[in-house]
């Protein structure tokens, strides 16, 4: 699998819960990619809630995850 880089800050080899976060949250078919840190500033939110967002997402058995 090609290892994906954050779009925003260029973070190199993104975690599966960063590329899934990206797809969840933005576009299923994305092809660009946000490290958390650049995901949270994209969306105004905080980090925490990104992180609990993954939590949740996987107890809910979400593909992308």
């Amino acid at each position: 699998m090609e290892k994906k880089s954050c779009y925003g800050c260029g973070k190199e080899a993104l975690s599966k819960s960063e590329i899934g976060l990206t797809k969840k949250l933005l576009d299923k078919d994305s092809k660009r990619f946000y490290c958390v840190d650049c995901l949270a500033e994209y969306l105004e939110v905080d980090v925490e809630i990104l992180l609990a967002k993954v939590e949740e997402f996987k107890e809910q058995d979400c593909k992308f995850f």
